[in-house]
């Protein structure tokens, strides 16, 4: 098959996201160009958080060259006939993209070697060799001397070195302090600046790391903005279209569509390039980083896991974090394992509700929910065969003795490290994190008329609704006869062959399920 991710590999910086296809001995194109004339014409300091191999390398890589003046490289898009082809800016591009900070020492051994980079392709030898920060004020103001021009800055992954370290609270805040000295030359150097465009992973508080650029204007949410990075439905559609001819639209859309910055939804390039060129469904994204200091995060604060399925929070919340705050939230929004659902504005304030972005995601993340809590992958993977097994099965005695099996199996001495049988959502959060690895539609929380149900999962034409109870807090036997009384079951009757009821309940003593009972409605 064509190697239609050459381009990713090469970072030709061309249109933001491009990709050549050997056979037709050519280049399409997802046309991102328009937003760089955008930006341009309307500000000067801009600051953008995208997760992870979103293409916010290959923008700033757009914007750089745009600079420089290569208009041979925007042949047919739509800067080539709307851009002053005859001016070059001099042009900064820091980035700590590569490799892993392990420390101070580390961190300002990366900032010499790239300004001493940005030196040789400026032609200009910096007076200042001992310090850091005037290195970069002095470049910028050399450059702009030398070129008689102000200075384009651009700056990537800049919360890496603080992201790489932040199970070390003390190295990260070290860490933060070395990196705001090195951005605050930004504000200084004002005078000598076209243009500064920051990009990163999360979004950390201006007093924390950028103080004084209170003229930086915040990309992340704002709707014109949406789409910078990504591709639309419309642009997979229409740039994409003969690719797409072998494959079923609506699982790719299922599988990668979803991530919303307050726009239409986008793809993850990174995802939907890799998919077009194997012709599998699989969780490319996923596979390139683990989200285990996250997890742990859920765990240590006892999250309840289901509540991702429509996690609601706050402006304070997704705005910024900091190394001394840290909420799950907020690092789950930013980092992509959740995205915005809806918003609603009411009193003064902002409510977003959060989900999965799409089906990859939430069966991954699930994934290694388990693989953290299981601390057994193989263990993990042979119990979801088993589980999906079951449901074809439909047989409800081996789905109680396969999760009874699970509990028994974890040790003692993990239980009692960790106390994790005085976290009361654990048991049900293991039953969902199950469920949605598997892929199963599950509903958790759904709304009727007689109160919230525990969690709904579909299965083919099947429907099980559970109710989960702690005897330690409530008599048992209540589950199965709380779903009945409160007819959860009925809204569910016209739209499924077979409904069952499922009430389980554990002892947090025992640490494992102590009744397990059901009835089939339909």
């Amino acid at each position: 098959m064509d190697k239609v991710v050459k381009e990713m590999k090469k970072k030709l910086p061309v249109g933001i996201q491009s990709f050549e296809v050997i056979r037709t001995e050519g280049y399409y194109y997802v046309d991102k160009t328009p937003f760089v004339r955008k930006l341009v014409d309307e500000g000067k300091f801009y600051f953008l958080a995208r997760p992870r191999r979103f293409g916010k390398s290959l923008f700033l890589d757009t914007l750089k060259q745009a600079f420089l003046g290569r208009r041979e490289l925007f042949e047919g898009l739509y800067l080539e006939k709307h851009w002053d082809w005859s001016v070059q800016y001099p042009v900064i591009h820091i980035s700590f993209g590569a490799g892993v900070v392990e420390g101070i020492n580390d961190l300002i051994d990366s900032i010499f070697f790239i300004l001493e980079r940005n030196q040789e392709n400026l032609g200009i030898n910096c007076k200042s060799t001992r310090n850091y920060k005037n290195c970069l004020h002095e470049l910028i103001i050399r450059a702009a001397e030398k070129f008689s021009q102000k200075v384009v800055v651009l700056i990537d992954e800049y919360d890496k070195p603080i992201l790489d370290r932040i199970e070390d609270r003390e190295t990260a805040l070290a860490i933060r302090e070395k990196l705001k000295n090195l951005y605050s030359v930004l504000k200084d150097a004002d005078p000598y600046l076209k243009l500064v465009f920051i990009t990163g992973v999360s979004k950390f508080s201006k007093v924390s790391l950028f103080s004084g650029l209170n003229n930086l204007k915040d990309l992340t949410l704002h709707p014109e903005f949406a789409t910078i990075c990504g591709y639309t439905q419309e642009e997979l559609e229409t740039v994409f279209a003969e690719r797409l001819k072998d494959l079923d639209l609506e699982e790719i859309r299922r599988w990668y569509n979803g991530y919303n910055f307050l726009g239409p939804p986008v793809y993850n390039p990174f995802d939907i390039l890799l998919c077009l060129d194997s012709g599998l469904f699989r969780p490319y994204w996923f596979e390139t980083g683990t989200p285990t200091f996250l997890i742990k995060l859920l765990v240590e604060n006892r999250f309840f896991i289901p509540d991702l399925e429509h996690l609601q929070a706050g402006d304070e919340i997704l705005e910024s974090f900091d190394v001394d705050s840290i909420a799950p939230e907020t690092l789950l929004f930013q980092t992509g394992y959740l995205t915005i659902d809806f918003v609603e504005r009411a009193s003064g304030m902002t409510i977003y509700t959060l989900r999965y972005p799409n089906l990859e995601v939430k069966t991954a993340f699930t994934r290694h929910l388990l693989d953290y809590l299981v601390r057994n992958r193989r263990e993990r993977e042979k119990n979801l065969i088993r589980l999906y097994r079951i449901f074809q099965k439909n047989d409800l005695q081996a789905l109680r003795d396969l999760f009874h099996a699970f509990f028994a199996s974890i040790p003692h001495d993990w239980y009692r490290k960790s106390e994790i049988q005085n976290y009361e959502g654990y048991y049900a959060s293991i039953f969902y994190a199950y469920f949605s690895a598997l892929g199963l539609q599950v509903k958790v929380g759904d709304p009727t008329s007689h109160g919230r149900l525990d969690m709904a999962v579909e299965f083919e034409d099947r429907c099980y609704l559970f109710e989960f109870k702690v005897v330690e807090l409530e008599p048992e036997g209540r589950a199965l006869e709380t779903l009945r009384n409160r007819g959860y079951h009925e809204k569910y009757l016209d739209r499924f062959r077979e409904v069952y009821l499922i009430g389980v309940e554990f002892s947090r003593t025992e640490r494992n399920i102590v009744t397990f009972e059901w009835e089939r409605m339909k």
